[in-house]
């Protein structure tokens, strides 16, 4: 399968996430928590174990673990700064209809991320690295379903029509596509480099999933989220270490 192909299927299915969130708009006001709860942790295991399993050692195999450590840790300062624009918006009510700028800049890693993995498996050439890629685009869609409809809300509490809302939802996903192409692209060009990006998404990945998926997947007396986080780490742990 071409590189390209591989990773517009993947990128569309985070995509597509997006869009089924951003529809919710038009039946209801707000997400149901259990639910959410459930999306949230499963789309956190899955995420966790790509990011270890798919992108982080990959990354040690062809690189020193220095240069990983540091790549980590400016994925994760990329996606910190990007989360203290998403924070500001948020809790800046008069400006709560740029909210979905904020969560567009969010996406940008998550197909970044995606569309390393996806060159990653391509360049492997194994069945088992694009089951691994797909697994992923999976679990940042199971993310995005409860996201996209977060933006158009917050686009109708804002006096926006009802489908005016959902575009503002369908756009901030439209990222992901992009971002994912943009990087299958120089990874291709940039060979040499892949190990830097792939810890880079890493990092990217494991501060999303840390700071915002986790916290709001659990609750003090409900376990939901901790049996979907173990089960989505388990899922992925298993295309990517026990059928390898």
């Amino acid at each position: 399968m071409n590189v390209y192909l591989l990773v517009i299927i993947c990128t569309m299915i985070t995509f597509l996430a997006t869009v089924l969130g951003s529809l919710f708009v038009f039946l209801i006001r707000k997400m149901n928590k259990n639910i959410e709860k459930v999306c949230l942790g499963l789309a956190s295991g899955i995420m966790i174990a790509a990011s270890i399993f798919s992108l982080l050692l990959p990354a040690l195999e062809d690189s020193n673990c220095f240069s990983v450590v540091i790549s980590l840790l400016l994925g994760g300062a990329l996606i910190f700064v990007i989360d203290k624009i998403v924070t500001y918006y948020k809790k800046t009510p008069q400006k709560k209809s740029m909210f979905f700028l904020a969560v567009t800049l969010h996406n940008i890693p998550e197909g970044m991320a995606v569309g390393l993995a996806c060159a990653l498996a391509y360049q492997i050439n194994s069945a088992v690295t694009i089951a691994s890629a797909i697994a992923l685009a999976i679990g940042i869609a199971i993310q995005n379903i409860p996201e996209g409809t977060a933006v158009s809300i917050a686009m109708l509490e804002q006096k926006k029509t009802k489908f005016q809302s959902f575009l503002y939802g369908v756009l901030s996903g439209i990222v992901e596509p992009i971002a994912g192409i943009t990087m299958a692209i120089l990874s291709n060009k940039l060979a040499s480099l892949m190990p830097f990006f792939l810890s880079l998404a890493a990092g990217t990945m494991f501060y999303v999933v840390v700071d915002e998926l986790i916290p709001n997947s659990k609750s003090e007396n409900d376990s939901k989220g901790v049996f979907s986080f173990m089960i989505g780490f388990v899922i992925m742990m298993y295309l990517d270490v026990i059928l390898g």
